[in-house]
């Protein structure tokens, strides 16, 4: 809503030094959200004067056409003399008073005037346009043509009101009366502590039966409806300059004096109004919901195809308007450009239901000034205060004469009450208002209250966001300030904190932070698209999904299986947009259904439900559980001055596993394996001891080039997903701190000859447990092949560190565990200690 400041002191008696800006800042403090305060007319400077065209000279000779004009200024210019200017717009002609600005002056945009010879000529100065003035769109794209009694040589400054302040104010959908002129002063009002001059206090006369026909079939869309007629209207009458203004001021385009009129009155009032050519209704105006594919061609020219669910103003041929979004061609105001014009008006002020409103704007595709305001709720009450603001402007502006018919249809209706103890915005918001704090503050925006302890407060008809109990406690907590509020932490009950669960998914996240991997939190959700393009086969179980009744997208109607779609987009983008190094990482819950869920029944809202209905709720749900997953591309190590980089690759995938492992204390065993959507001969399987026995619970490794094709992926990406809960499991009791030995170790080397199909995990698992207690720590550091080693051999060189708690070893001690590796390492695996 846009809010002209020299259009709110109507209405409201503000300080004269009061800016924008200080009653933007009072506005705020009340609730409203004033996004900008816009000056208009800032940086203007005259003389901007009134001027009348005397001659009009067509140049010739040039692509465009070109008028050289003499144009009487009054004494504006100094001299008295005509003043010559040179123009390119065609809609004035001699005779008629324009707006000229003479050189010296500044126009919006920092445009300096100034004499200057153009075309043969020298132009002094400018006959302006609306655009020239920054004045907002009037519909003619040329000069400004003005009335005739305005007279020569008058400040088009001050004519025009070029400089004001507008406060665009951004109305919450709970504050539909603040999108008119009437709320916004009441809120102003409450916010100065100043009496408010309310513009629908009007006389309006008493219904009667001599007032337009009106029947209303549907009570319920329409509760409300006012008809009057205004006859002899003049044609060629045009709206004031004032009234222009402040349409443009508030974001409206001028368009016909008896269209402009009803415009102003629901910016005024906030009651949206229409006006027919009663020449053009063919009987009673009739309210009723719309036939299943009734049609209407609507004010914009779109022929709309009816939902029986449409609410419609009819009259004996059919549907006439979309009540409250948008009035019908057949009977629009005449427009006097195309030579037509309009002396009989029939001025519609009504009130309808705002969610059917709100419907048909959205089925329609049709949001409109007046749907806009329907929706978020209008006054009831104040129909037919704007139909009378409306006949008076009428009368006053194109010479009508107002009939004494007054149609006024209501459904049956009572003020809304809420009862209210006195102290309860006081328990609220934590402080002590007071009983006569608390009734001023109901009584600035409208309310009647009524009683002592217990108070009883009828709603005022405005204000149909007002509900219940706490609605009022918000009112009055926002006009006695929201920064009033003291500020208290809760005391948090002693004993509580993160669970050992949460605190382990916390380190695994810190973790994979420090080794350089960063978050990425991507949507849960999944279509079959992707699992096609990760290379799932059809029993896939990743391929079951839970689908959602009403997905964000039709492409991902399912919640995920399985974090790497997710995680893999996220890479793709990051490296389309020149990212091509990366590592990322994602911890969160995928959707496992086993097919054992139950159906459950849609509960109810209106009570808690019972453990039964509980049960029977986690029993529909799948399985749910917590997994980790990595992905990378690019270098792994940077290349510098300290040496060459090096590019992700399969084992660093392993390694992120292993670095989650660590955390929980976990040992994790690798091993080769195939499965989508990684390579077959780069793919491992991680598995740990759950309950004294081996359990997968997840891969690592390089994906499938195909994968990395069908996605558009860097070339060698890279990717771990590994099951949280099922290393939660693993976890043997309390993570235990190392203990760091004070006596030196003692480190043997030793190299094994063994098949090259036998993986080097099922040496090292022999290795270990072959060293026994002494055996502190055990590193690959050297494989090789050759002819030295044979056809289908391969050499693995281990370090193994071995070390005592309480004493010093002897070499025959580190031998003896040695030797006793080696030989369990050849009973397992065939290994041969080379050279041998």
């Amino acid at each position: 809503m846009r809010v002209p400041l020299s259009w709110l002191r109507e209405y409201v008696d503000l300080p004269a030094t009061e800016t924008g800006r200080d009653v933007q800042a009072k506005l705020v403090a009340v609730g409203l959200e004033v996004e900008t305060v816009e000056q208009i007319g800032a940086g203007l400077k005259g003389p901007l004067v009134v001027g009348q065209v005397l001659t009009i000279e067509e140049l010739e000779g040039f692509k465009k056409p070109i008028r050289f004009c003499t144009v009487d200024v009054g004494s504006a210019n100094g001299t008295g003399e005509p003043q010559e200017i040179v123009c390119g717009a065609r809609n004035f002609a001699v005779g008629d008073k324009v707006v000229v600005v003479l050189p010296g002056a500044v126009l919006p945009g920092d445009f300096a005037i100034a004499a200057r010879k153009t075309y043969g000529r020298t132009s002094h100065g400018m006959i302006c346009s609306t655009d020239e003035l920054g004045m907002g769109d009037d519909g003619t794209h040329g000069i400004i043509v003005l009335p005739p009694e305005h007279e020569v040589g008058t400040d088009a400054i001050e004519l025009l009101e070029l400089v004001d302040e507008v406060l665009d104010i951004a109305v919450t959908p709970d504050r539909g009366y603040c999108l008119s002129m009437r709320g916004v002063a009441r809120e102003t009002a409450i916010a100065y502590g100043l009496p408010l001059r309310d513009p629908a206090l009007l006389d309006v006369p008493a219904p009667n039966a001599f007032g337009y026909p009106v029947k209303i079939a549907d009570p319920i869309g329409c509760d409300r409806f006012t008809a009057r007629t205004v006859v002899g209207l003049e044609p060629e009458a045009r709206s004031p300059i004032w009234l222009q203004r402040r349409l443009q001021k508030a974001g409206m385009r001028p368009i016909s004096l008896a269209v402009d009129i009803t415009n102003y009155v629901m910016l005024e009032l906030g009651q949206p109004l229409h006006a027919y050519d009663r020449t053009r209704i063919d009987g009673p105006i009739g309210v009723r919901r719309a036939q299943q594919g009734e049609k209407l061609t609507t004010l914009d020219g779109t022929v709309r195809v009816l939902d029986a669910e449409d609410l419609v103003i009819t009259d004996d041929r059919g549907p006439i308007g979309l009540a409250g979004v948008m009035g019908g061609a057949n009977t629009e105001i005449a427009d006097v450009k195309n030579g037509e014009n309009t002396t009989e008006v029939v001025i519609e002020a009504a009130h309808f239901d705002a969610i059917s409103i709100a419907r048909t704007a959205r089925r329609h595709k049709l949001s409109s000034e007046a749907s806009k305001r329907f929706e978020r709720g209008v006054d009831p009450q104040a129909a037919a205060a704007a139909a009378q603001r409306t006949v008076d402007l009428l009368v006053l502006l194109a010479g009508g004469t107002a009939e004494a018919g007054v149609t006024e249809v209501t459904a049956p209706s009572a003020p809304r009450t809420i009862a209210m103890p006195a102290d309860h915005p006081d328990r609220v918001a934590g402080v002590a208002y007071g009983r006569e704090t608390v009734v001023r503050r109901l009584q600035q925006v409208g309310c009647d209250v009524y009683g002592q302890d217990e108070l009883l407060v009828t709603v005022p008809s405005w204000r149909p966001d007002l509900s219940e109990p706490n609605d009022l406690a918000e009112e009055v907590i926002r006009l006695e300030g929201y920064e009033n509020l003291p500020s208290t932490l809760p005391t948090p009950p002693s004993g509580r904190g993160l669970t050992d669960r949460q605190r382990l998914h916390r380190r695994f996240g810190r973790a994979l932070a420090g080794a350089g991997y960063v978050e990425a939190l991507n949507y849960p959700f999944i279509g079959d698209a992707v699992l096609d393009q990760l290379g799932l086969e059809a029993d896939d179980a990743r391929r079951r999904t839970v689908k959602l009744v009403n997905p964000l997208s039709d492409e991902e109607p399912a919640l995920r299986t399985t974090l790497l779609p997710g995680l893999l987009g996220a890479l793709r983008r990051n490296d389309g947009r020149g990212s091509h190094d990366l590592a990322l990482f994602e911890t969160g819950l995928v959707f496992r259904p086993t097919g054992d869920e139950t159906q459950t029944e849609r509960l109810t809202v209106d009570r808690r439900p019972t453990d039964d209905e509980i049960a029977g709720l986690n029993a529909a749900l799948p399985r749910q559980p917590r997994r980790a997953a990595v992905v990378l591309a690019g270098a792994r190590e940077q290349a510098g001055w300290w040496g060459k980089g090096r590019p992700a690759d399969w084992a660093d995938s392993i390694e992120a596993a292993r670095t989650i492992a660590r955390e929980a204390g976990v040992e994790l065993t690798v091993r080769s394996d195939q499965h989508a959507p990684w390579h077959p001969g780069r793919c491992a399987a991680l598995f740990v001891t759950v309950g004294g026995e081996e359990t997968l619970v997840g891969h690592a490794g390089e994906l499938h080039p195909r994968v990395i094709k069908e996605l558009h992926l860097p070339e060698r990406t890279c990717a771990m997903e590994i099951e949280l809960d099922l290393l939660e499991q693993a976890v043997d009791g309390a993570l235990q701190a190392p203990r760091i030995s004070t006596f030196p170790v003692a480190t043997q080397d030793v190299a094994l000859i063994v098949a090259q199909d036998v993986p080097a995990t099922a040496v090292e698992e022999a290795l270990r447990t072959g060293a026994g207690q002494l055996l502190e720590s055990l590193r690959l550091f050297d494989v090789f092949t050759g002819e030295q080693i044979g056809e289908g051999k391969k050499s693995l060189a281990y370090a193994l560190r071995f070390r005592a708690p309480d004493r010093t070893l002897t070499v025959d001690e580190a031998t003896a565990a040695r030797d006793s590796a080696v030989a369990l390492a050849a009973e397992r695996t065939g290994a041969v200690l080379r050279g041998a």
